[in-house]
């Protein structure tokens, strides 16, 4: 039987936010900013069971419990953990978090970016015109836009770039699928792998979503030793401990 809290979204100080990440390394990242020390017990979170997993509660001196979830590395399993997440308890906003490729210049190494649109990029079918999109197929849809004033809002509170990040399953290695890329989409300020299936979940349970990302490499040719996952998480870090938290859940859930 699912347990659902008792509805507080009249006061977003009392709001409930959904953080989901890939890995451990971005969830104790997140975890930092927001206060809370998982190596350490006096500031340890709350471990919460989930069907197939946990997550880590933390309250928040602002007055928001953040729940931080790992879900897994894909948009198929972002999918999945944050509809386990979802139909558990009930949130007022979920985030899509973690590292990014950057589309340069616009988003350099170490960036933090802002989704004003969250886009499967790479959901469709191939044919002999291009790309075809589900959406140009008419099966569907390929992109959720978060509220503006939200992206805004913590845009200016993270000195972030705004813009719209996509979502891939496959990522990018080439200087050829970069063009393509910023072709199909020339608002692109970075690519990662979960952010769409995220947005799908929490759009069929009703609660608005929201994209968050900090740049550890370029999108383009793949090159790891010019990447800088370190830097990409101190920024992330960073980002948690400076987001106006109640403020974002109130003018994400205005639309």
């Amino acid at each position: 039987m699912t347990v659902r809290l008792p509805d507080d979204r009249s006061d977003p100080a009392r709001a409930r936010l959904l953080v989901v990440v890939a890995v451990p390394a971005e969830a104790e990242a997140v975890l930092r900013g927001l206060g809370a020390d998982p190596q350490a017990s006096p500031a340890a979170p709350e471990r919460v069971a989930l069907p197939g997993g946990a997550l880590d509660r933390v309250a928040h001196p602002s007055g928001v419990t953040v729940d931080v979830l790992a879900g897994g590395v894909g948009p198929g399993a972002a999918a999945a953990a944050a509809a386990t997440a979802l139909t558990a308890a009930r949130y007022d906003l979920v985030l899509s978090a973690g590292i990014a490729g950057g589309f340069a210049p616009r988003a350099p190494v170490g960036a933090t970016v802002v989704a004003t649109g969250i886009v499967a990029a790479d959901l469709g079918a191939e044919t002999p015109e291009g790309f075809a999109d589900v959406t140009e197929l008419g099966f569907g849809t390929v992109r959720h836009t978060p509220a503006p004033a939200a992206a805004a809002l913590a845009a200016e509170a993270l000195g972030a770039v705004a813009g719209t990040v996509l979502t891939v399953s496959t990522v990018t290695g080439s200087a050829a699928r970069a063009a393509a890329l910023t072709a199909r989409h020339p608002d692109a300020v970075a690519e990662a792998m979960e952010g769409f299936g995220v947005a799908e979940a929490a759009a069929r349970h009703g609660v608005p979503s929201f994209e968050l990302r900090t740049v550890s490499n370029a999108v383009g040719p793949r090159d790891r030793s010019a990447w800088r996952i370190g830097e990409a998480l101190a920024a992330l870090e960073r980002a948690f401990a400076l987001l106006p938290h109640p403020a974002l859940v109130k003018e994400a859930g205005r639309g």
